[in-house]
C-alpha cells in the first residue's frame, strides 16, 4: 500500500488516515486506489468492527489536486486537450467514484472524523462514510459546483434532501461543521479540543457488538437509500463531472489557472468575481 494512506490496526478499530499533509491530503491519481485498498483490509480481518477515517495535517482532505489537474501542460485522465475523450474520462472518474463508495458498501460501520476542511473531492470521501462528526469550526463544501465540477457521488441529496442540496451546490458555498449538523449533513459537529475523544468514545462503543449485527443494521439503511436508483444517479453525476471540466466555462477557467495560477483562479470562483461566459471580472461587466 502507498504511503498516501495509512492503515492501522487498534484493537477493535481500524484506523485509515489520509496522508498528503504536505498538500492538504489533496487526491491525486494513487490516493482513491489506497483508501479502498485500506477499507479491504479492515473488512477482511475478523478482529476489526468499525473504522475510523481522518486525515493528517491541517485538514481532512481540500479536494483533487489541482496544482497537477489543472496546472499541468501534459495530458491527464482528469483534464484532456480538445477534442475531449468522454470514454476516457468516465473510466477515470467512476474508478475513482467506485473506490470513495468502497466506505458506504463496507459491511463494517466507517466512522470520518473532520478536522480543518473536507472540500470539493473531499467532501465526496467524507459524505461516504456512515457516520460524520467534525469539529464547529472546520468547513466542508463542493466549490466546483460554481465552475468546473459535479460530485460524482451525489451524497449531498441522499444526506440533507433536495432543497437543501441545490442551496450547496447552486452556490459551492462552504459551511461550518456546526452548520452542517444544523441542515443535518454530518451527525455531530464539537469543539475542536473534544473531537478526538467523541470520535474515539463513538467508536469504542460501535466496537462492543458482533459484527454481523453491524453488518446488517447497515445494509439496511443503506438498502433504503440505493432502492431509490442511488447508482445510476452517480452514473449521471460523473458523467456531468467530465462535462463541467471540458465545457466552454470549464475549459476557461483552466486557461485561468495557466494565466494566474489556480490559487487566484479558484478565489475568483469561489469569490463570484469573475464572469467565465465572457472571461472577465464582473465589475468591468458592469
Amino acid at each position: 500500500m502507498t504511503n498516501k494512506v495509512l492503515y492501522e490496526k487498534d484493537g477493535r478499530i481500524g484506523r485509515i488516515t489520509l496522508n498528503r499533509p504536505d498538500v492538504l491530503n489533496a487526491i491525486d491519481d494513487e490516493l482513491p486506489g489506497a483508501l479502498a485498498e485500506a477499507v479491504a483490509r479492515a473488512e477482511a480481518d475478523p478482529g476489526i468492527h468499525v473504522m475510523v477515517l481522518s486525515g493528517n495535517g491541517a485538514g481532512f482532505c481540500s479536494g483533487y489536486d489541482l496544482d497537477h489537474y489543472t496546472g499541468s501542460s501534459d495530458q491527464n485522465k482528469a483534464v484532456q486537450d480538445m477534442p475531449w475523450d468522454p470514454i476516457q474520462d468516465y473510466t477515470f472518474m467512476w474508478r475513482n467514484t467506485e473506490y470513495f463508495m468502497s466506505l458506504w458498501r463496507a459491511m463494517k460501520p466507517v466512522i470520518c472524523k473532520v478536522h480543518g476542511f473536507a472540500l470539493a473531492g473531499g467532501s465526496d470521501i467524507a459524505l461516504c462514510a456512515d457516520i460524520i462528526i467534525m469539529s464547529r469550526t472546520a468547513k466542508i463544501g463542493y466549490m466546483p459546483a460554481r465552475v468546473w465540477g459535479c460530485p460524482t457521488t451525489a451524497m449531498w441529496i441522499y444526506r440533507v434532501g433536495a432543497e437543501k442540496a441545490k442551496r450547496m451546490l447552486f452556490t459551492g458555498d462552504k459551511i461550518s461543521g456546526e452548520e452542517a449538523q444544523e441542515i443535518g449533513l454530518i451527525f455531530k459537529a464539537v469543539p475542536e479540543d473534544q473531537l478526538d475523544t467523541e470520535v474515539e468514545t463513538l467508536a469504542t462503543r460501535i466496537a462492543t457488538v458482533p459484527i454481523n449485527q453491524l453488518a446488517m443494521q447497515k445494509m439496511l439503511v443503506n438498502q433504503a437509500i440505493e432502492a431509490t436508483g442511488m447508482t445510476n444517479v452517480q452514473r449521471l453525476a460523473t458523467i456531468f463531472d467530465g462535462m463541467a471540466r471540458h465545457s466552454p466555462e470549464g475549459l476557461k477557467f483552466k486557461r485561468r489557472v495557466e494565466e494566474v495560477g489556480w490559487k487566484q483562479a479558484v478565489k475568483e470562483r469561489d469569490d463570484g468575481t469573475y464572469d467565465w461566459t465572457y472571461s472577465k471580472p464582473i465589475d468591468e461587466l458592469e
